[in-house]
């Protein structure tokens, strides 16, 4: 079982799955509802009917409705295995049997009554747009055709650039520090809208994006590119421009990871982050973003598993901490949304408390949304018996109901939770999408070193470009890995280029292997990805330098990587190694589009961290 911040490689595209339904009509999704919808029938932009008396009255009508166990469900959103609702393949059968006993995930649905499913890529969710559309469908269906069923919200966690979970031929954008480099609020507002607009077309109604953390750590092993920068309030106003996106085309946006997850040198997925800041650095740098988030009307956040003492000095995990979620969250910042869990398989939850206890804590820190428990049949039983014995109240539960429900309500989940195949053609991939990605894509990427004018390079005087460097397993099924991405994408700019791997830590054997190859190529275009003072990238770049070739790095993942490499002609930031990015890369090497890009994180000299080599807003141009 993998956690829900995890990036990994979706599976290649198979046959449709028998889970589309023939279009269901309106009437038929209403009496499924049992008819409350008709109070709430004010479509999936519309805010009056869900938070009104009336829609209220309405959904607590639903919520009187529901057995205990009923309850206990809505509040979980849990992963299951396979392309579809009722027939996936047999070893995605095996590891739903093994994890949580249940087939698939129409079982998953009638034994638990879930109010949220998540969809991975490794989860084999995610092949093409046609099935997940109609996985949506069958889960929707599935659930519908319970007693007193209802809709399911939809999740996932599509960030974009090195986190996304549905892929190629879907539209993939620039992540969010590329973002933070292009600097415009408008190009992170499209994002939202056009990825919220093709997320919807599948039937995802709820992303987990964007990353609010300001990311002042560059040691972060979990945030770093995820985040769009270290000044709070540039990070601030393109997250609020990209919820505006998102939720202006009827997906709900999420705010993560709640306090603040950007300057910790832990990752919480494998272990307990503590964040050592005051109340008023808090206050000052990780609120900012998340205060922007409320005012732009953010539909859920996501909490983080980390320590923060200053907020809360018991030493629970931020998920599980009362004064955090309640005390600041919903008293201090005012915010009445949906609250959600990050994934309770992160280590960073359950160090302190068993699996058992961690999801009853978090509904009583006030979570509203449990997300992903390792063990679904643990987790609910102990949220169900802790109903039971005392320690929550059922009132308790449907304080949390009516928020999800109010949500599912906003997001039109309750007269119409389907999707329809000629929405999917009409919307994702669309050619026009697609050049809405290169466009922004190209505001993004960064110069930070031109030795003597090395770039642009020129097709008449270094025709032959050896292109070396990481191959880290390709992000969405794109197309990768990068080296080959970019010498395919410098071919078709007029060069000859010829792409040789060379990993993330090189071999002797594979240093001496590219360097032979560099004396037949005019230039060397190397990919680095994290590059540190004493590992084997670093030797690599030195050894091709001795060459005498000129040597033009880009950094595929963090930006940081430039401190290392003082020798290099020419070190470009791209952010990512995500095929938008690196063909962006390619055409400002080409000098097809001028480097606009300016860095939106500071970075430290390598021999004197204490010192910044480049600023907040350095970059070059042609």
């Amino acid at each position: 079982m993998r956690d829900s911040s995890t990036g990994s490689t979706a599976r290649p595209s198979g046959p449709t799955e028998p889970d589309r339904p023939s279009r269901p009509s309106r009437r038929t999704v209403l009496a499924a509802t049992a008819g409350v919808t008709a109070a709430l029938a004010a479509g999936p932009h519309a805010h009056a009917a869900e938070t009104g008396p009336h829609g209220d009255k309405a959904l607590r009508a639903l919520i009187s409705r529901m057995t205990l166990e009923e309850k206990v469900g809505q509040l979980f959103v849990m992963r299951v295995y396979g392309h579809s609702a009722t027939a996936p393949d047999q070893a995605d059968i095996d590891a739903n049997l093994k994890e949580i006993g249940v087939r698939t995930a129409a079982e998953l649905i009638a034994k638990y009554r879930v109010g949220g499913i998540i969809y991975f890529s490794w989860a084999h969710n995610t092949r093409d747009p046609h099935q997940v559309a109609a996985l949506s469908n069958g889960i929707q269906r599935a659930s519908l055709e319970q007693p007193r069923g209802l809709p399911l919200l939809i999740s996932t966690d599509q960030e974009h650039g090195i986190v996304a979970r549905v892929g190629k031929p879907a539209t993939l954008f620039p992540g969010a520090m590329a973002l933070g480099a292009g600097g415009s609020r408008a190009d992170a507002r499209e994002v939202g809208r056009v990825g919220g607009a093709e997320l919807r077309a599948l039937g995802i109604r709820q992303d987990y994006s964007p990353v609010a953390d300001v990311n002042v750590n560059p040691a972060n092993p979990v945030i770093g590119v995820r985040s769009f920068g270290a000044d709070p309030d540039a990070v601030a106003g393109l997250v609020a421009a990209e919820v505006k996106g998102y939720q202006g085309s009827g997906v709900a946006a999420t705010a993560k990871h709640f306090p603040g997850h950007g300057d910790t040198a832990v990752d919480s997925h494998f272990g307990f982050p503590v964040i050592t800041h005051s109340r008023e650095l808090w206050s000052t740098l990780d609120a900012v973003p998340f205060r922007a988030a409320i005012r732009a009307g953010i539909d859920s956040i996501m909490t983080a598993h980390i320590m923060v003492p200053a907020l809360d000095p018991a030493g629970d995990p931020a998920t599980l901490s009362h004064p955090i979620l309640t005390g600041i969250l919903r008293g201090e910042l005012g915010y009445d949304g949906v609250v959600v869990t990050d994934s309770l398989g992160m280590e960073g939850v359950r160090t302190k408390y068993g699996d058992d206890r961690v999801p009853v804590l978090a509904l009583k820190a006030g979570v509203d949304q449990l997300l992903n428990p390792p063990d679904l049949n643990v987790a609910w039983n102990a949220v169900l018996n802790a109903v039971r014995g005392g320690e929550l109240t059922e009132a308790r539960l449907d304080e949390s109901i009516l928020r999800v429900l109010r949500l599912k309500s906003k997001l039109g989940l309750l007269t119409d939770p389907y999707v329809r195949d000629a929405a999917v053609d009409r919307v994702v991939g669309t050619p026009a999408h697609l050049r809405t990605a290169d466009r922004i894509a190209e505001r993004t990427t960064t110069l930070l070193v031109n030795k003597e004018g090395l770039l642009p390079l020129s097709r008449r005087r270094t025709p032959k470009v050896l292109v070396v460097g990481a191959d880290p397993a390709s992000p969405s099924l794109s197309d990768g890995p990068p080296t080959a991405v970019l010498a395919g994408a410098l071919t078709e700019l007029g060069f000859t280029a010829t792409a040789l791997s060379t990993g993330t830590a090189p071999s002797a054997a594979t240093i001496a292997k590219a360097v032979a190859a560099a004396a037949d190529a005019d230039a060397v275009v190397v990919g680095t990805y994290n590059v540190t003072a004493t590992g084997s990238q670093k030797t690599l770049v030195e050894g091709l330098l001795a060459t005498g070739v000129p040597v033009i790095a880009v950094a595929i993942r963090n930006p940081y990587d430039v401190a290392q490499l003082p020798g290099v002609g020419a070190c470009l930031a791209a952010y990512s190694w995500t095929d938008v990015e690196l063909r962006a890369a390619a055409r400002v090497i080409a000098g097809r589009v001028d480097p606009r890009g300016k860095l939106p994180v500071p970075v430290q000299r390598a021999d004197d961290p204490a010192q910044v080599l480049y600023p907040i807003g350095y970059g070059l141009t042609y």
